[in-house]
């Protein structure tokens, strides 16, 4: 069986981190998300990969390339416009023949585990076949409306209470889609979208049916969500993997991995589960708390403090910090005494709408310099190539190249 990825969007609602680099190459434990879809399907024997991609599709493809040191093969086909789920999927209409059987469509920027594929690949069936995921809250979702695993009706992004149960996105289709496709007609916002696609199926009588899952399955739809998406990735650390130096009074407690050429230095108190990447420098007397992972290249400056957090690769962060339920993205150079305060229940306005954040203290993308002794409060977010004076305090939403005296 062959999988299409869908990995063309660029992921806006997680900005500021997606102004450099698309969703689906947003690390989750140390590695894109996009690994770890194409993981899952390499576990489920699925080796040949049809990757759609589109925004920043250079970053991408230098990274997994044809696919070969990750177990699978890929062909990579660019959708120049992004019209649409279905019009995504159309665009592997050559690469599919009619006689192959069934296929295999999942989004690129969703976390999913091995299980949530084999799930549905044990359980599939009628016309097209697509996995669901239930939810207390599923508002804001693409929702499923079914009888037994008969689907009926498929509501996008509903705001009533309609059904729990979340279209995940993945769906097992035949050959005969691409004609169904073609006969989709445009949504109001101007896309083709495939649960139009499959509705005009169940409305001329055609068997679509729904697999239910309890295994992983997780859309970071905000730059914040990296943050659980996180969390759940690195629960699945089982053992601790040291690879770099570990000095003398440093104390490692429960799963912890430290890449090659990484040192840890004497005094640092390290909680797992907690990745490290290569040739980080980590203390001395830092210390770092469960559900962190730190990138490659990483500076972190002794006695800062840093838990529930994703550091991304080539950032130097000062001595005497302190960073909690964080993301800061790569290459950025933070002076001694930052500190990120955090909130619960905070509001977040975004395009005019406010999304409700469980608990955050800030997301910081690319590129940015910030000297000594700087506050962000929470919720506030700083974009890329911003440039933050000493002593500053960050109560505002800094967008690219702001300047701070």
């Amino acid at each position: 069986m062959k999988a299409v990825i869908l990995a063309a969007g660029e992921g806006l609602r997680c900005r500021p981190l997606t102004f450099t680099r698309s969703k689906v190459m947003l690390p989750v434990a140390n590695k894109p998300i996009l690994e770890h879809v194409i993981h899952s399907l390499s576990e489920n024997g699925i080796k040949d990969i049809i990757l759609i991609v589109g925004y920043e599709k250079e970053r991408i493809m230098d990274f997994f390339e044809d696919g070969i040191n990750f177990g699978v093969s890929i062909q990579y086909i660019e959708q120049r416009s992004q019209l649409g789920t279905a019009h995504a999927i159309k665009q592997a209409a050559r690469f599919i023949e009619p006689d192959e059987g069934e296929f295999l469509v999942v989004n690129g920027d969703n976390i999913i585990e091995p299980r949530t594929i084999s799930n549905l690949l044990d359980k599939r069936g009628g016309d097209a076949t697509l996995l669901t995921f239930k939810m207390e809250k599923a508002t804001g979702y693409g929702v499923v409306v079914a009888e037994g695993n008969r689907v009926k009706t498929i509501v996008e992004k509903t705001r009533m209470d309609i059904s729990h149960l979340v279209n995940t996105g993945i769906y097992i289709f035949k050959p005969e889609i691409f004609e169904r496709i073609e006969q989709t007609p445009i949504s109001d916002i101007g896309e083709y979208a495939i649960t139009d696609t499959l509705q005009t199926m169940i409305d001329d009588g055609l068997n679509v049916t729904m697999v239910p899952t309890r295994h992983k399955w997780l859309d970071a739809i905000h730059a914040w969500d990296l943050l659980k998406a996180n969390s759940i990735a690195l629960e699945q650390c089982e053992k601790s993997t040291l690879k770099g130096a570990i000095e003398n009074n440093a104390v490692l407690v429960g799963s912890v991995t430290v890449g090659k050429n990484s040192t840890i230095r004497s005094g640092c108190y390290i909680v797992g589960p907690v990745v490290i990447g290569e040739n980080c420098e980590i203390g001395p007397n830092t210390v770092i708390l469960s559900s962190t992972s730190i990138g490659n290249n990483v500076n972190i400056g002794p006695f800062t403090h840093v838990q529930n957090s994703i550091i991304m690769n080539e950032s130097r962060i000062g001595p005497h910090g302190y960073i909690s339920n964080t993301v800061i993205g790569s290459n950025n150079t933070i002076g001694p005494y930052f500190v990120t305060e955090q909130k619960e229940n905070l509001e977040i306005g975004m395009k005019g709408k406010l999304h409700h954040v469980d608990k955050l203290g800030t997301v910081i993308g690319d590129d940015n310099t910030i000297d000594h002794m700087v506050l962000v409060k929470a919720g506030n977010m700083i974009a890329t190539n911003c440039r933050i004076g000493s002593k500053n305090v960050v109560s505002q939403e800094l967008p690219r190249n702001s300047i701070v005296i």
